[in-house]
């Protein structure tokens, strides 16, 4: 990878969604836990959006908070006057607690507390949800109308895959939408799938191996939508350029090779990179031939067509009305998280390696679209919103289950840990998560390089 490959202007689409999804995130959640100490009268000494060590990008103290923003973009955290967080401040620990600290009050308030920000999380989850729904619906395409059928990559051929296969079902669940065929392949506990090739359907059995494989590669060489070669926009001075095409054309052959789909074009050119071709296309019903030197990368330098819908794909939406939305949001919430869940279970049963699946707030970044879709950016939204607080809630000692699982135990045992304990407790929690957060932002980095 060099720099000059890299589009800088798709990487800065993607920063500004990753930076304006994390803070709406983040703010919310904390302001989660702000607003019910602030009920309970705890005194809130700081509020802040990112971490700030040594500095702040910016700050002012409105009454007895200080708002402010950090520079390190890894989260944000309001600091509870009388509670041992990642501050360590133990000078504050060793006086005598008073009535506005937290550690004063009583335990199930001190659970509230703790757990406000989870709860803003599966709420701000499932009202994106309710809002996605409202105003887009939800689209999707039938495996019927995959008219070309499938291009079978390198993972889907090793499972006996081929071009033209339309998948049907994964395991006895048909496949309700043929853009993520990956995703339920990876979520299914199957180990075979229902394709239709010429005419006939047959059943092609696949083992643990297949999911690892897709969980390595996030989904990517399996299986695409096989799709005709058509010219959206042609690189001005470029071969295609020079060599006459023309926006609209359909490319359907290379030299003497018919190329009637895109990933037949690719085949054919694969070692024909810098060389002049003979490209035949179709333009207003005629066929022509037109010569046309392929770049370094063996393209032609054209853009082609990858809209579906202005390929001749039918796909289906149902639109939901305000009403209807409601309970869609619950749903996809509690699919989303049960689809999160079933993907960390993986780590534990085989299905995938932790090497492959963690990622750090680079990972996170490269997911959202290199272009402005709010679609996408809601959505994405809404399923880090599930992560969060999903991450948060686990009994670990520096996260807010951590806290709120030694809440429960004071409530049932009437013992409230000591404040050395809790002191011990937070410093393993935040060894473990920031030793964890360093080990995936390792990996992030190394990939990049790769």
């Amino acid at each position: 990878m060099t720099l000059l490959a890299i589009e800088w202007g798709s990487v800065g689409i993607k920063t500004l969604q990753f930076i304006l999804s994390f803070s709406i995130l983040v703010v919310l959640h904390e302001l989660g836990h702000y607003f019910p100490a602030k009920w309970f009268k705890c005194r809130v000494e700081k509020f802040y959006l990112f971490f700030n060590p040594w500095f702040s990008l910016f700050k002012k103290k409105i009454g007895e908070t200080e708002w402010g923003l950090g520079w390190v973009p890894f989260g944000g955290y309001v600091k509870i006057a009388g509670m041992v967080d990642e501050s360590m401040d133990k000078e504050a620990m060793k006086l005598p607690p008073k009535p506005d600290e937290f550690r004063s009050k009583p335990a199930w308030q001190r659970l509230i507390i703790m757990l406000g920000g989870v709860t803003v999380n599966v709420v701000l989850a499932i009202v994106i949800f309710i809002g996605i729904m409202w105003k887009w619906g939800e689209e999707f395409l039938p495996a019927q109308n995959v008219k070309y059928g499938i291009v079978a990559d390198s993972l889907g051929e090793r499972i006996g895959l081929k071009d033209g296969d339309v998948i049907l079902k994964v395991g006895d669940k048909p496949v309700r939408n043929a853009m993520k065929y990956a995703g339920e392949v990876i979520l299914s506990n199957a180990h075979e799938m229902t394709v239709l090739r010429d005419g006939n359907e047959i059943k092609i059995a696949y083992n643990d191996e297949l999911i690892k494989s897709l969980n390595k590669s996030r989904g990517e060489f399996f299986a695409d939508i096989r799709v005709p070669f058509i010219i959206e926009e042609v690189s001005k001075g470029g071969g295609a350029d020079k060599g006459g095409l023309l926006k609209e054309d359909k490319v359907i052959g290379v030299d003497s090779t018919a190329t009637p789909f895109y990933n037949d074009f690719v085949k054919a050119v694969k070692s024909k990179s810098e060389k002049t071709v003979q490209v035949k296309i179709l333009r207003n019903n005629d066929t022509l031939i037109k010569p046309v030197t392929l770049t370094k990368e063996g393209k032609l330098g054209v853009q082609r067509l990858s809209a579906l819908s202005k390929l001749g794909f039918k796909s289906d939406t149902i639109h939901y009305t305000l009403a209807q939305s409601i309970p869609k949001g619950f749903e996809m919430c509690w699919t989303s998280l049960n689809r999160y869940v079933t993907g960390i279970g993986q780590l534990f049963n085989g299905k995938a390696n932790p090497n492959d699946s963690l990622g750090s707030v680079i990972s996170i970044g490269k997911v959202f679209p290199g272009v402005w879709d709010w679609e996408m950016f809601w959505t994405l939204t809404a399923l880090f919103s599930i992560i969060l607080a999903f991450m948060n809630v686990l009994p670990i000692p520096g996260l807010d289950g951590g806290h709120a699982l030694f809440c429960i135990v004071e409530i049932i045992t009437g013992k409230k840990p000591s404040d050395k304990f809790m002191e011990y407790a937070q410093m393993v929690g935040m060894v473990l998560l920031l030793g964890l957060m360093a080990y995936a932002m390792g990996l992030d980095i190394w990939r990049l390089f790769k």
